[in-house]
């Protein structure tokens, strides 16, 4: 019985540092069990004399009343642990998660921010914009614009042409934003200074063309015009664009009814590992058409061409958009590919401007 103590602080602390209820279970029976070491020592009470009997059975009964008590709290103690690591592992948040902004969840396509960066920096050069129907008439889109009936120039259009009317008169989709200058130059009178950004239509599909498209046109119709004039525009319009300091260009002689001379426009680059690097390198790419306005045009619109001469220009938004942001199939502006947008496109409040840039 002198090792009463000894045993009781024993089973105490196999009871402290039992990790489970598992591990507490055979302490109670090795301690509480029918072969337990306490229950050994009650059983040895029937044996002694009833003095021995009254004052060792009260101390063997204190050590077992401890042990049951710290049992029973260790065993609680166990039991939150376990259901607290139960609740942590079988968790559901039955919460809405917190809604991003639209701001960050919509895009603007990649063609409407070009829309936004081309008006940009022609407005700051202080053109205004105009616009004109999608369905134009044949003496708009063509005869005034110096293609007569039969010219062998309309053949370079493959042109979306409507039922003929009961006066054999037929309308069209634009092929060109250039009807919007022919509108312009009717309803207005010189100087004129406008871009033509907007939808056209031909006849055409592949990897570089679409049945509708996008053009940005420019006109400028003063008494001092010239090709100088036109040269610096283009010039701070593509280093502004393709945003670099500087960048050469060469002007190549070429044929449009519409202007006389006419020009083709190449900008430098530099082609490397499928990328195209402008305003470095030695290789070169067409990028527009230009010239000084026909005088038919002029006439044609009411304009006297002895007075007045201008300049106009033209270029593929699609194209430009497709070589600033390394788009490889022009036909992918239009497959409506929310993952293919989510990766090209831009955040709602990435709004251009010159002094904050363009595509930053």
């Amino acid at each position: 019985m002198s090792d009463l103590a000894t045993l009781e602080t024993s089973i105490l602390d196999q009871i402290a540092s039992a990790a489970d209820e598992a591990a507490l279970e055979a302490v109670r029976v090795s301690a509480l069990g029918k072969k337990g070491s306490i229950s050994a020592l009650l059983a040895t009470l029937g044996k002694m004399s009833p003095e021995e009997r009254k004052t060792e059975g009260a101390k063997i009964n204190l050590a077992k009343d401890a042990v049951t008590q710290a049992l029973a709290a260790k065993r609680d103690v166990l039991k939150a642990a376990a259901l607290d690591a139960r609740l942590a592992a079988e968790t559901i948040d039955v919460t809405l998660p917190l809604r991003e902004a639209p701001a960050e969840t919509g895009r603007i396509h990649p063609l409407s921010q070009v829309f936004d960066e081309v008006n940009t920096i022609f407005a700051d050069m202080g053109f205004a914009i105009a616009e004109g129907p999608d369905i134009e008439t044949d003496d708009y889109n063509f005869t005034k614009l110096n293609f007569p009936i039969g010219h062998p120039a309309r053949e370079m259009h493959d042109t979306f042409f409507f039922n003929p009317k009961q006066d054999g008169s037929r309308m069209l989709l634009r092929t060109h934003t250039s009807p919007v200058q022919v509108r312009t130059m009717l309803s207005q009178k010189p100087p004129i200074r406008i871009i033509c950004p907007g939808r056209t239509y031909r006849i055409d599909s592949d990897a570089t063309h679409t049945p509708q498209f996008h053009q940005v046109e420019g006109l400028v119709i003063d008494k001092g015009s010239h090709l100088g004039h036109l040269k610096w525009i283009l010039h701070e319009f593509c280093k502004a664009f393709f945003e670099v300091d500087h960048i050469n260009m060469r002007f190549r002689p070429s044929f449009f009814p519409f202007t006389e001379p006419s020009l083709e426009v190449d900008i430098q680059c530099r082609r490397d590992k499928g990328e195209i690097r402008f305003g470095e390198g030695e290789d070169w790419m067409e990028i527009l058409g230009c010239g000084m306005v026909h005088p038919n045009v002029l006439r044609a619109c009411g304009i006297d061409p002895d007075v007045y001469q201008g300049f106009a220009w033209g270029m593929g938004l699609d194209r430009i958009t497709m070589l600033k942001y390394g788009i490889a199939d022009l036909r992918q502006l239009f497959e409506n590919d929310i993952r293919w947008l989510n990766h090209y496109g831009f955040k709602p409040l990435d709004i251009p401007t010159i002094a904050g840039g363009l595509s930053t």
